[in-house]
């Protein structure tokens, strides 16, 4: 049953120049003054989710976009500062890119944050998915299967530093503590992380796109939680994703429901009527496909012939091969339109997943300030009621 409520913000400017006909991804670089006023801007968009009684608001960590896209570097840092500005929410990682990180570093750095801001901060790691981030830190993504040897390691490496009180690891990359350490008068054998997050275990969560057996079965090992972005299309690949990760837990004796442990993100937007929805939208969601779509994440796969017009603003437009919101709003995996509209989708994806407690829901990158506050703001009067608002009757009654 639906009962939670979590937005991500990925760190975007207010953009001008949007669309297929706007100014080409590669070609917008903006000034230091202007790419941090998205700092402003995610501080007014978690405040508002406080007030209104949203569970989490998800951040993500992303380093030298001039673009103006995806530009909070720290993510830890700034759930920090914002746990010194709000009340209530929970502030999540979505998602610490491990392979940019020393693993024992964010370990450190995720427990002292955790501490400080009293346990509200939630933990999440990633693979990454831009080679001007990763490549240039100096790790593998061109590389995929060095890429998940890496990730995977560190990752194991996290979870003994959150859980065990004292503990070693020889593996592939990392050999911790080194051999033949001498430390006050003994040999190093162990370490111990200091401080260790407050809550433990430490609920942990990790972006999934496909029914990766390796992937699933590292997620499950390490009792990490599953976040699928993009929507659920009815009947589609999300249905399988969802089925083959509940199968992977039960191999390992976790029993659930279908969509337990899970929280799925749909882009949404609310208007009068589902065409006047998709014609505010469209500017927004096209921008969102130009700089996904490269990048070969979005709402699918675009084909080669789909990509090859993306980046030119004079045939974009016209293109017999180009993406449109239409489609997505028709198979149901963007949440467009009126708010019972929204309640009535979101009330079929809880038919399909009765496990399912926590929907992520966001905007297309690019998406200008005010209309993110005031989009949030309906969304939490008029759609969240239909869900949280069962719980809050059945505590009454209880």
């Amino acid at each position: 049953m639906i009962t939670k409520f979590d937005s991500l913000f990925a760190g975007y400017v207010d953009f001008e120049n949007m669309g297929y006909a706007g100014t080409p991804v590669n070609d917008r670089w903006y000034s230091n003054d202007y790419l941090i006023t998205a700092y402003d801007k995610a501080r007014d968009i978690c405040q508002l989710m406080d007030r209104l009684g949203y569970d989490t608001f998800w951040g993500a960590e992303h380093h030298f976009q001039r673009e103006g896209y995806e530009v909070i570097p720290n993510i830890l840092m700034f759930n920090l500062h914002l746990a010194h500005v709000t009340e209530n929410i929970r502030l999540g990682c979505g998602f610490n890119i491990t392979p940019m990180w020393h693993p024992l570093r964010l370990a450190e750095d995720f427990a002292f944050a955790d501490i400080l801001s009293g346990g509200r901060l939630v933990f999440g790691v990633g693979r990454g998915y831009h080679t001007r981030e990763v490549e240039v830190f100096g790790s593998p993504l061109r590389d995929q299967e060095a890429n998940v040897d890496l990730f995977e390691e560190q990752v194991s490496i996290i979870m003994k530093a959150f859980h065990e009180e004292s503990f070693s690891h020889q593996g592939k990359h990392y050999q911790i503590p080194p051999e033949g350490i001498p430390y006050r008068g003994y040999e190093l054998k162990d370490i111990t992380l200091v401080p260790r997050p407050l809550r433990q275990p430490v609920e942990c969560w990790q972006p999934i796109q496909s029914v990766s057996q390796r992937g699933m079965n590292f997620m499950a090992k390490h009792g990490i939680k599953a976040f699928i972005g993009g929507g659920v299309d009815e009947g589609g690949a999300a249905k399988a994703v969802v089925e083959g990760w509940r199968d992977i837990q039960a191999s390992h004796g976790i029993e659930t429901e279908l969509g337990e442990n899970l929280c799925v993100g749909f882009h949404f937007h609310i208007a009068d009527t589902p065409e006047k929805a998709v014609r505010e939208t469209t500017p927004w969601f096209e921008e969102h496909i130009k700089l996904f779509g490269p990048l070969r994440l979005g709402p699918r796969a675009l084909t080669p012939e789909q990509l090859r017009g993306l980046g030119d603003p004079k045939t974009a437009p016209f293109s017999p091969h180009a993406l449109h919101l239409d489609e997505l709003v028709k198979n149901g995996s963007w949440l467009i339109g009126p708010p019972e509209t929204i309640i009535e989708r979101l009330q079929e994806v809880e038919e399909m997943f009765p496990g399912l407690e926590r929907i992520d829901i966001e905007h297309p990158v690019s998406t200008p300030r005010a209309v993110i506050l005031e989009q949030m703001e309906w969304f939490a009067k008029e759609v969240m009621p239909a869900f949280k608002g069962r719980v809050e009757l059945k505590t009454t009654t209880s």
